[in-house]
């Protein structure tokens, strides 16, 4: 008999939704198949069986809430069998010990100091040892306590943990109406989008300040050596790669974009890792390039299109999408004109490009036709200052109407 658990998600992923299994109770399945897809916070990630045999048992259904190591199923080698309910036993044993505990059992000394061990299980998995029953001298927590516990935590489903006031309610509609509407349960991604974009609502001094770029020289650029590049580094010559090194100039000049608060304490940054909000059918995320200021504008191009390309088809690892301390949004692909992008927490700026359109500017006493874009920076006004976030945009402005600067580091 080999147990199916939930594989370790990430830093900071403690929980998964079941999305779906591929096969049913009683298939046969192969080493390293693919079994059962959970959704996190952040990614949808596809558990491979890891033995050969026959799935005998599905113990978490579709739809339900895991915790790091739960038990999904098991599989039998050979042929189909009747299981053994693995989880069945823990609940009356769980259920006992919290109605009636054993009376021999003595609440430890207040001060009593936690076994070194006991400390490092609590510290890597959440678990918190003072709400543990001990069975040691003086009604210490053992770790044999601490490893039965987090057995009968990663057995259980976990709530979601979801303020009461953050779900909406609505009254019901007419019975004509009802009979043409369609009830979609949210996926695990778009609940997590939705909370974190209300949160920064909540907490950030959100604000947002604008610009407009002529797109004329980088557009030469591009179409100049366009073919060149796409021959030499097999990717295409995008406005990413020169937007992006447009932003780290900007946040060497401008630190304070590139930190964050924690507490009553500021963080700068000395490093640059850029997140790219990417669009898919699922939801957005916003996979990271790291050391952009380390980075070629063909770099940034071809690790950009990768990233896109496998966070449409869900190949992103949760470790792509954190630790970015800017992040870089493009409505103007979907045509948008204008808009005040959202921040992308605990980050404290985010640039919003659009959509390219030409329209009459006075260039020299004349007017003539330019390719414009309009620019957005939503920003943190608890860390960055008003003349800091024009300083920023308006050095973004010079760098893309003069590229050269970004070649020459000016």
């Amino acid at each position: 008999m080999t147990e199916i658990r939930v594989p370790t998600l990430g830093e900071s992923v403690t929980e998964a939704t079941i999305g779906r299994w591929f096969k049913k109770a009683g298939d046969p399945v192969a080493v390293d198949e693919p079994l059962v897809e959970l959704e996190t916070d952040k990614v949808t990630i596809e558990v491979p069986a890891p033995s050969a045999g026959t799935l005998s048992e599905i113990i978490a259904a579709d739809g339900a809430t895991v915790a790091v190591g739960a038990l999904l199923g098991q599989i039998t080698e050979g042929a189909a069998g009747a299981a053994k309910p693995a989880a069945a036993p823990a609940k009356p044993a769980a259920a006992a010990a919290a109605s009636a505990p054993a009376p021999a059992a003595k609440a430890p000394p207040a001060d009593a100091p936690l076994a070194p061990s006991v400390r490092k299980l609590s510290a890597e998995t959440g678990v918190d040892a003072s709400t543990v029953p001990g069975s040691g001298k003086d009604g210490r927590v053992t770790k044999g306590d601490m490893l039965a516990a987090i057995e009968r935590a990663a057995s259980a489903p976990t709530p979601v943990n979801q303020p009461a006031a953050a779900v909406q309610v609505r009254a019901p509609s007419p019975a004509d109406d009802a009979a043409r509407e369609e009830r979609v349960k949210m996926t695990r991604l778009r609940q997590t989008i939705a909370r974190r974009l209300k949160d920064v609502q909540n907490t950030a001094a959100m604000l947002t300040t604008f610009n407009e770029v002529d797109m004329t020289n980088v557009m030469a650029l591009r179409a100049h050596y366009k073919d060149a590049f796409e021959k030499k580094h097999g990717s295409k010559l995008g406005f990413m790669g020169f937007f992006t090194k447009a932003v780290v100039q900007a946040l060497k000049d401008i630190p304070a974009v590139n930190a964050e608060i924690d507490g009553t304490d500021l963080i700068y940054k000395n490093y640059y890792h850029i997140g790219v909000a990417v669009g898919t059918d699922k939801g957005l995320v916003v996979p990271v390039v790291r050391d952009c200021d380390h980075k070629s504008i063909a770099d940034i191009e071809k690790g950009i299109a990768d990233f896109g390309r496998r966070a449409r088809d869900g190949q992103l690892k949760i470790d792509e999408m954190q630790g970015g301390t800017f992040t870089i949004t493009n409505g103007g692909i979907y045509g948008s004109l204008m808009s005040t992008p959202i921040l992308n927490a605990p980050q404290s700026g985010i640039l919003g490009m659009h959509k390219i359109q030409e329209r009459p500017m006075v260039v020299g006493g004349k007017i003539e036709v330019r390719p414009m874009m309009y620019l957005a920076l939503s920003y943190d006004h608890r860390v960055i200052d008003g003349k800091e976030a024009v300083t920023f945009l308006v050095r973004v402005k010079e760098s893309l109407e003069d590229p050269a600067r970004l070649v020459l580091d000016l």
